[in-house]
């Protein structure tokens, strides 16, 4: 393994305008830290990718590098660009068993953290060593969110946020863990108990529905439920997952490797237009899934799906317009069913917190730098944006950390 990242860190050619760094949403100085890693400074390559992104273990095995870093190396022109996820996730990895951070606490410097995915966690790395008191308020019983909750172990390590929490820990970051904020716990009680400032990052959970009949039947369920803990469900022998986007291939993955024999994914258009990355369908075809395209689900029935088979075609407009074949009503057999259509925020804390205001999609408002329409309280990732990678939710985060100081020390 080491001698793999070093044959390719030495591919390097350290551009004087790197586009590596350029094709990365946080900007990420890869060639300053492979610079380092190459003179045996791997502790300070470690820390400069540390300090742009918290995250940085994280993202180097999440991200879509093929559009973003590797996608924008130069050497990707004529030939294979180099590997920087994995030089990052070898730094970023080394970097966090070394890592030992100090305890600098401001306890007039209280901050509300709702939720500990990728946003929150961004957040409070920032926050806490900058002396503030972090409070984390997670509703389930571990952090992560997503991270843990919605991507697979055999996608995302779950040790590794074992680790990113015992460091948060060792920052003095108090973490609440089974805390709904909003029915019980309000906005309102936190400013009361000395908060300074809220934030919400609480991410996307409420799965949306096909509404069409069948739906509640017991052998159908939701992708963002079933990731949480594949290990409680029986799906039997054939499973059929509706939807074509990243989560719907995680779920079929993690289906296969669940007991599962037969894994199709059914989707109402065609092979162009899976919403999912190229990257992630290819890793689901070599595990075995399988794929019917142009079949729509009318009707979930006790042995199957219920569908009609579509065409696409260009209107007059020139845009694609889905059309169902007349007559071809068909019943696909399946042991269960997953729905795999995207998902919407909740809406437990601003249905029971006054002024802070959501769109058409249940979504908050905020500004570019996180601000809701209430005072003091800010937000950002997928409650603000919808689902979004866990980089874009660390770009955000990095500018609301800067609102939030600047709003504290102007109030208090």
């Amino acid at each position: 393994m080491a001698r793999h990242i070093i044959d390719e860190a030495s591919r390097c050619l350290q551009c004087k305008i790197p586009k590596c760094k350029e094709g990365c949403p946080v900007n990420t100085p890869i060639n300053e830290a492979i610079k380092l890693l190459l003179e045996g400074n791997i502790r300070q390559a470690g820390e400069i990718l540390f300090k742009n992104n918290p995250l940085s273990v994280v993202c180097s095995l999440v991200c879509p590098h093929e559009a973003q870093c590797e996608g924008h190396c130069i050497l990707g022109r004529k030939s294979t660009p180099v590997q920087v996820s994995t030089i990052e996730n070898y730094i970023s990895d080394y970097y966090l068993h070394h890592f030992k951070p100090s305890v600098k606490i401001n306890p007039d410097k209280k901050i509300a953290i709702i939720g500990s995915g990728p946003a929150g966690i961004t957040l409070a790395f920032i926050l806490a060593s900058k002396g503030y008191d972090i409070t984390i308020f997670e509703a389930h019983d571990k952090i992560g969110g997503v991270l843990r909750y919605g991507i697979p172990e055999f996608r995302l390590p779950k040790n590794i946020l074992k680790r990113l929490k015992d460091k948060l820990l060792a920052m003095g970051v108090k973490i609440r863990p089974n805390t709904l904020i909003g029915p019980v716990i309000t906005i309102d009680d936190l400013f009361r108990d000395g908060f300074k400032a809220v934030f919400i990052g609480t991410g996307v959970w409420k799965p949306k529905k096909l509404n069409i009949k069948g739906e509640s039947l017991g052998h159908v369920h939701y992708a963002i439920d079933y990731l949480k803990n594949p290990q409680v469900y029986n799906l039997g022998k054939r499973v059929c997952i509706i939807g074509a986007g990243n989560v719907a291939m995680d779920v079929a993955r993690t289906a296969l490797r669940n007991g599962a024999n037969e894994v199709y994914v059914m989707y109402r258009k065609g092979p162009a237009d899976i919403t999912a990355r190229d990257h992630e369908v290819k890793f689901a075809r070599i595990d075995g899934v399988k794929f019917e395209f142009y079949k729509q689900p009318v009707e979930i029935l006790d042995e199957g799906i219920k569908y009609v088979k579509t065409e696409v075609i260009i209107n007059d407009q020139g845009e694609k317009q889905i059309i169902e074949v007349e007559g071809s009503q068909d019943i696909f057999p399946a042991d269960s069913v997953i729905i795999a259509i995207s998902q919407g925020p909740r809406d437990n804390i601003v249905s029971n917190t006054k002024g802070i205001e959501i769109n058409s999609m249940g979504l908050i408002i905020t500004d570019e730098y996180g601000r809701t329409t209430r005072e003091g309280v800010f937000a950002s990732g997928d409650v603000v944006t919808g689902a979004k990678t866990v980089v874009e939710a660390v770009k955000v985060s990095k500018r609301v950390a800067l609102a939030i100081e600047e709003y504290v020390n102007n109030h208090y």
